[in-house]
């Protein structure tokens, strides 16, 4: 085998095992990292609709905090998650539309973006924001 036989059989094994390791490190069969996906039955996806609670608690949470308990919305109540995507970053980030209530019994929607580190035991709350059709 020649010189340049070696160098194409070289470059062909490390372009496969750089396919393989991106297709692991995405943890999901068809996923790409970096790119999105949407949650397939979302209103069934208790792991999404956990996020979304989180994400209600941890907005009311930082309003209280900030307005030293003067929430611009009132305490939000978590309804539903109604879509979702997710992105493989370092860890998986979702991007949510959640229903909410008010206490004055309005319903209203937000956009909501939290990232998960499953080995750090962590997520993060990243945007909490009202909807915009």
């Amino acid at each position: 085998m020649g010189k340049s036989s070696r160098a194409v059989l070289l470059l062909l094994i490390l372009s496969l095992l750089s396919l393989c390791t991106i297709a692991s490190v995405s943890g999901h069969r068809g996923e790409i990292v970096g790119g999105k996906t949407e949650v397939e039955n979302v209103k069934n996806n208790k792991e999404v609709q956990e996020l979304g609670r989180f994400s209600v608690e941890e907005f009311n949470r930082r309003q209280s905090r900030r307005r030293g308990g003067n929430n611009v919305y009132g305490d939000l109540v978590f309804s539903m998650v109604t879509e979702a995507e997710k992105q493989v970053v370092s860890g998986m980030k979702y991007y949510m539309k959640i229903d909410v209530g008010t206490k004055s019994g309005e319903r209203k929607t937000f956009d909501s973006v939290v990232v998960v580190k499953p080995w750090l035991h962590s997520k993060e709350l990243l945007n909490f924001a009202p909807h915009h059709n």
